[in-house]
């Protein structure tokens, strides 16, 4: 059960209810759950994370969907949060990620068979979140594969899916299921 429920138009501050109807407007609804439900209490600071959201996401960053996917998984896995884990896992299965590397992410099992550039983004990722810092080699690997501007998009997907996982997982937001098997916690 969440902390808290939806946002409502009355319940934020009287300056930002234009940000908050303008939400609303592009999305049909208040959310109900997740990072954006939590986020739209303050509707003027999500409508400006949506920009980089929209950046991150969409056509403009030069990472191919693979790849953010991945990114995405590793940050969910590495912050045991179950709904982003939902939300990302069958997704990276479409986007051409294999069963076996979404699987043993997901199960904490040693990931064999998989590319350079995927190797760079777990190893990237999970070095990250696990000391707070990243070595020399693999700064290297993922520079190698991605390029200056590609490691510093990969870098920032992984800080803002980071803040996603912290607002779900601090204020409770749990998925409502899916097709995925949750993650082991």
């Amino acid at each position: 059960m969440a902390r808290i429920g939806p946002a409502s138009r009355e319940d934020v501050p009287a300056d930002q209810r234009e940000a908050f109807d303008r939400f609303v407007a592009e999305r049909g609804s208040v959310p109900a759950t997740g990072p954006l439900s939590v986020m739209l209490n303050a509707p003027e600071m999500l409508a400006r994370g949506e920009h980089f959201r929209a950046y991150v996401r969409g056509n403009s960053c030069s990472l191919p969907a693979t790849v953010r996917e991945l990114a995405m998984l590793v940050t969910a896995r590495e912050n045991d949060c179950q709904f982003i884990w939902y939300a990302h896992a069958a997704a990276g299965r479409r986007a051409g990620l294999s069963d076996d590397l979404v699987n043993n992410l997901r199960d904490k099992r040693p990931l064999t068979g998989i590319s350079a550039q995927e190797s760079a983004v777990v190893e990237f990722g999970q070095e990250y979140f696990r000391t707070r810092r990243v070595s020399q080699a693999t700064f290297d690997a993922a520079l190698s594969e991605f390029g200056v501007r590609g490691l510093a998009e990969l870098t920032s997907l992984m800080g803002y899916y980071a803040l996603l996982a912290f607002n779900i997982n601090a204020f409770e937001m749990l998925p409502e299921g899916g097709e995925e098997a949750p993650l082991p916690v």
